[in-house]
């Protein structure tokens, strides 16, 4: 029922004309920034919106990616982990070609080749990779997440997670520190001798002391960190302690050689994002326990090979929804620019689809020097996340907005329907293979993702 005796309350909406008169005669009123759907989805939308299922199958999303466990119970070769054979590799994004990939892929994969021994230099490294005889995959598909190129070689060592409640099992390479580096597609000869000595020595060492630990609780670690100022994208500072703390003592206890154990704390304490590699299998598990329910709209992967930007859904399986990837905009290494810059590239946007990353940004306000934000970006980003998501995660809890939950479970409907696009954190590989790193900023993911998504979707509702 409508009061008319009641004061009139006025709500401007679209074009400033209307809002900004108010303002100027003193009238109360309260401004909605409001956008229409994405341009030609009104029919496909309505479909979705109206598909039976979709609340019910939503909730269970939002219900498993919130109970999913992520703990760290082993360190092994990639070969005995993931599967590879000598001469497979997997890589970060949707599936790709040679042909298609971009610099720092194909740097990492050159990389790849030499560091297993499959080809004496970078010109027959290519050579070969070109002949098309190499397979290659997407980590994804076999269960695990790569950070910047992603390359997995068998040699390579995983670290291993489980989520019991799912029983599923997930993994990712250990971080191999700053620099000139695989992830971003560096291939010159101390990265092949650092990726030796992280085989010999790195792997072996994390595989004894965790094996002496027991199972670390990655996801409580997560929780401390959010509240200590990491967003777990491009902040692990705090992370990479915390998993420091933990592990050291069973380093030492270990009967490693102190040579070892030191050069080991080393990598470690002198490198805050290793812990990344760590948040990014957890939230590789918690996403994955919301895959494959119909009639869910409910994203459970995005990720880049810096040439696409793909993501998969809930409702259509396995099915990759793409486009051209971004290029990041931010702050610059060095000598470096934007012309020096790849389009986005990498598995770890599967923090921010885990509700991490650009999702928590406003428990990090130290993070927005390093990718050219304002802490006031910081706090509108994650505030415009839970208009496009379907859950909070009480287990991410961010101290700065009362402890609200991290926004979990992004909407392709909400998305299409708003305009609104996930925000994520990320570096920015160099575009010529064999740079590396150039820099770090913010990227959305194209339109065409969740358009071409909402599609399938409305094609496998049930007749209206």
């Amino acid at each position: 029922m409508v009061d008319l005796a009641a004061e009139p309350r006025i709500v401007t909406a679209g074009v400033s004309l209307l809002d900004e008169a108010l303002a100027a005669q003193a009238v109360a009123h309260l401004p909605v920034d409001w956008r229409p759907p994405l341009p030609g989805t009104d029919q496909e939308l309505a479909r979705v919106l109206g598909d039976p299922r979709r609340a019910a199958a939503n909730a269970v999303a939002a219900e498993r990616m919130l109970a999913a466990g992520a703990t760290l119970v082993d360190v092994l070769p990639a070969a005995e982990v993931v599967g590879l054979r000598p001469g497979e590799f997997c890589h970060a994004g949707p599936p790709i070609t040679w042909e298609r990939a971009s610099g720092p892929l194909r740097g990492a994969l050159i990389g790849a080749m030499l560091f297993e021994g499959l080809a004496g230099s970078p010109d027959e490294a290519s050579s070969l990779l070109a002949g098309g005889s190499v397979p290659i995959e997407p980590c994804h598909a076999r269960g695990g997440v790569g950070p910047m190129a992603g390359v997995v070689s068998p040699s390579m060592w995983v670290f291993v997670f489980r989520d019991e409640a799912h029983d599923r099992t997930s993994w990712c390479t250990l971080n191999e520190g700053l620099g000139k580096v695989l992830r971003y597609g560096a291939y010159a000869p101390e990265v092949i001798d650092r990726l030796r000595w992280m085989s010999a020595v790195l792997g072996p060492a994390l595989q004894a002391a965790v094996r002496r630990s027991g199972p670390i609780d990655v996801k409580a670690i997560i929780g401390q960190m959010v509240q200590m100022g990491d967003e777990g994208h491009n902040r692990n500072r705090a992370g990479t302690l915390m998993l420091l703390r933990d592990l050291l003592p069973h380093l030492v206890d270990a009967g490693l050689p102190s040579t070892d154990v030191a050069a080991v704390a080393r990598l470690i304490g002198g490198n805050d994002h290793f812990f990344l590699n760590l948040v990014m299998p957890a939230a590789k598990l918690q996403t994955a326990a919301a895959a494959n329910i119909p009639g869910a709209t409910v994203v459970t992967t995005m990720a880049r090979n810096g040439t696409d930007f793909g993501i998969q859904v809930s409702g259509t399986g396995d099915a990759w929804f793409t486009g051209p990837a971004g290029v990041p905009s931010g702050l610059f290494l060095g000598g470096y620019g934007p012309d020096d810059a790849n389009p986005d590239i990498g598995d770890s946007a599967i923090t921010e689809t885990a509700g991490l990353g650009g999702f928590a940004m406003a428990g990090a306000p130290a993070i927005v020097r390093f990718v050219g934000g304002t802490v006031p970006d910081a706090v509108r980003t994650t505030s415009e996340m839970y208009e496009i998501t379907v859950a909070e995660n009480p287990a991410y809890a961010l101290p700065v907005l009362e402890f609200r939950g991290a926004p979990t479970g992004i909407d392709v409907a909400s998305v299409v329907r708003t305009g609104l696009l996930p925000q994520i954190n990320t570096g920015i590989a160099g575009r010529v293979p064999g740079t590396g790193q150039v820099g770090a900023g913010l990227v959305q993911p194209p339109v065409e993702c969740f358009t071409t998504a909402l599609s399938a979707l409305a094609s496998a509702a049930p007749p209206m």
